[in-house]
């Protein structure tokens, strides 16, 4: 049995063994056949697939990027537009508004040529009206003194008479008491005459003042007068001499009035009412302001030369504007 045995199982281990190994030796190369031929087909549909999408695929972003470029200038070149738009519109304000300011100017020195004749021909007017009145109320004020003055005079004559009666009556009285009062009477009308004739005095003292007022006052008035005359002969000779001027100059002025923009107008004519001078729109000057002469930093002298927006002095609230704006309205 013990034979038996270990022949049985000399003959069992090698039969077990050798499929063992031939089955690991098939498998193996069985392996190694399929990831090389599954490798090789894939290597294969690399190549292939990029030969056949490597052109479509570089063009396109190369398009993309030319488009963006294209969009990307687009809003630039709308920015650039707009921008030159507004430097334009307030570059054309600001000539417009230098050039009612010079017209302005011009008017306002024929004004000044005139000088003092039309204020002087103004005074001496209501003047002359205030002497009228004057003289008018002096000779409303005689007669109502002449008036009283013929009242108290009636008044004098009245009690005269009245004294006279009183008298008479003394001559029949009946007893003391009528005696008496009849002279208190007679006392009474006395005091009135002399009263009233205090009054014609009076009277007569204002009588002569207010006529003495009113002879100087009415030659006061021819003085005036006459004044008056050469003034006003003085005044049309020197309007006679400029008023074409002006009246061009003032439809100048109301040309430039349609052309700028109401709220800047109303701006400009405040500036200009409150100025000394009349200056409402100045250019830059060594620096500094034309109207107030105060010094203006560098960064506000150069966005007034960018002519982006209407810029005023911090001082004085005027309108600034550079040499170029100047020049372009003084050349035209």
């Amino acid at each position: 049995m013990a034979k038996t045995t270990k022949k049985e199982t000399a003959a069992k281990k090698p039969a077990a063994k050798k499929p063992a190994a031939k089955k690991t030796a098939a498998k193996k190369p069985a392996a190694k056949k399929d990831t090389t031929s599954k490798e090789t087909t894939k290597k294969t549909a690399e190549k292939k697939a990029p030969v056949k999408k490597s052109a479509p695929k570089k063009a396109a972003p190369k398009k993309t990027t030319a488009a963006k470029e294209v969009k990307a200038k687009a809003p630039i070149a709308k920015a650039e537009s707009v921008e030159e738009r507004v430097e334009q519109k307030v570059e054309t304000t600001l000539k417009a508004l230098y050039q009612l300011q010079q017209i302005d100017s011009q008017v306002d020195k024929i004004r000044i040529i005139r000088g003092e004749l039309p204020l002087e021909v103004q005074d001496l007017e209501d003047e002359i009206v205030g002497l009228e009145t004057r003289v008018n109320n002096f000779k409303q004020d005689v007669e109502d003194i002449e008036r009283s003055i013929s009242e108290k005079k009636e008044a004098i004559t009245n009690s005269l008479a009245m004294i006279k009666k009183y008298e008479d009556q003394q001559m029949n009285v009946r007893n003391n008491r009528e005696y008496d009062s009849l002279t208190k009477e007679i006392e009474f009308q006395t005091l009135e005459i002399q009263l009233s004739e205090k009054r014609i005095k009076e009277n007569n003292i204002a009588l002569e003042t207010k006529k003495e007022e009113i002879a100087s006052s009415e030659s006061k008035l021819e003085e005036r007068q006459k004044d008056l005359e050469v003034k006003k002969n003085e005044l049309e000779d020197i309007v006679t001499e400029t008023k074409n001027e002006e009246k061009d100059l003032i439809d100048l002025s109301q040309k430039q009035h349609g052309i700028i923009d109401e709220r800047l107008l109303t701006a400009y004519n405040r500036i200009r009412k409150n100025a000394r001078n009349g200056l409402a729109v100045v250019k830059i000057e060594r620096d500094a302001c034309g109207g107030c002469f105060n010094k203006i930093p560098p960064q506000h002298q150069l966005d007034i030369r960018m002519h982006k927006k209407i810029i005023v002095c911090e001082y004085c609230g005027r309108i600034l504007v550079d040499d170029e704006i100047a020049q372009m309205v003084d050349n035209n």
